[in-house]
């Protein structure tokens, strides 16, 4: 039975983002409280003072998000299929986001277990599809999941660029009419904003691995079954310019090889003479405090997300460009190999 079928779909889409929100703004003190008493808190390094804030907050988003997909499903079930699938995902993703907090599973590992956990969204793929496309999806939910866990350390950077691209995704989509996706864009929006409240400068709470996978995650599950991969793309392009430099100058890196970005006497973000390359060090040619750093960040997300935007609002019009037309239908014959 269709619940409330009278709410258009953009409707559903704010509800589910606004609870979402509220559920992950009460949650959170009472989860940072839980996380203190039960010891699982690591050390802010990038404070002269070296604070002690709790880890594994991702689980408020996932709290959130869940929530807000749940009340996208009750409302209206035509679409509950495709949503329930994202929703395991995004459920399995951050279950192994939370194994990988507590055990800190290797690299190898993660990738292999998160390929494991998009597994699902190959039941929300197209019919005709062949087996090429298929394999694609778990492996770039892999991918994508990694790669917005590799850009972080800094107070807000994860939860914040994660704002920037949900909400650069939602916009994209409600301007090529995908109003499906945006109840999964929305929902996870609005537990980013309101987690981003106790994760900004100084932080109360770090995300950890629960968190930060479950936002490339749920933008890889918008990619494919909104059919929106070259935003998605383009959205991501801080965390893959990010993981470019870091494959380029030192490879494939387990977090115990990896040397922390380092203070001065003034108490500024300094990057270390020796070790490996990223987007933030790449900003740290000179000192640079902590939130303005972050703040730098943003505004480079920032870009890509309008980047994105624009090229949503020229999508129509390309459809008549002969060699972009020539290019589409070369990658439809790609979706039926195998």
């Amino acid at each position: 039975m269709m619940i409330l079928p009278q709410l258009p779909l953009y409707a559903i889409a704010i509800i589910c983002g606004l609870l979402s929100f509220v559920v992950t703004r009460l949650a959170m003190p009472k989860i940072i409280k839980k996380l203190e008493d039960a010891d699982i808190v690591g050390k802010d390094i990038h404070k002269s003072w070296k604070p002690v804030v709790a880890e594994m907050g991702g689980f408020g988003i996932l709290f959130g998000f869940t929530l807000g997909m749940f009340s996208g499903i009750y409302m209206h079930d035509i679409i509950a299929f495709p949503l329930v699938i994202v929703l395991v995902v995004i459920l399995l993703v951050g279950i192994i986001g939370i194994v990988d907090d507590l055990l800190a599973l290797s690299s190898k590992e993660k990738f292999f277990l998160l390929f494991l956990a998009g597994l699902p969204l190959i039941w929300a793929a197209p019919s005709n599809v062949g087996l090429l496309y298929l394999i694609t999806i778990p492996i770039a939910l892999s991918i994508g999941s990694n790669l917005t866990n590799m850009l972080a350390g800094l107070n807000g950077i994860e939860s914040g660029l994660g704002v920037i691209s949900m909400a650069s995704l939602t916009i994209a989509c409600i301007i090529l009419g995908k109003y499906d996706v945006t109840i999964i864009s929305m929902s996870m929006l609005g537990a980013l904003i309101a987690f981003l409240y106790y994760n900004r400068y100084p932080a109360e709470i770090f995300p950890g691995d629960t968190g930060t996978l479950i936002i490339g995650a749920a933008v890889v599950c918008i990619a494919f079954i909104g059919r929106v991969k070259l935003i998605a793309l383009i959205v991501l392009m801080p965390n893959i310019i990010d993981a470019a430099l870091k494959f380029y100058s030192a490879g494939v890196m387990n977090r115990s090889q990896q040397k922390p970005t380092q203070l001065n006497d003034e108490g500024k973000l300094v990057r270390p003479e020796v070790g490996f390359k990223s987007l933030i060090r790449l900003i740290l040619r000179k000192p640079i405090a902590e939130k303005d750093a972050v703040k730098v960040i943003w505004a480079i997300g920032l870009v890509f997300g309008i980047i994105g935007i624009l090229v949503a609002l020229i999508m129509p019009g390309m459809i008549e460009n002969q060699t972009l037309m020539n290019f589409l239908q070369i990658k439809e014959m790609l979706y039926h190999v195998g």
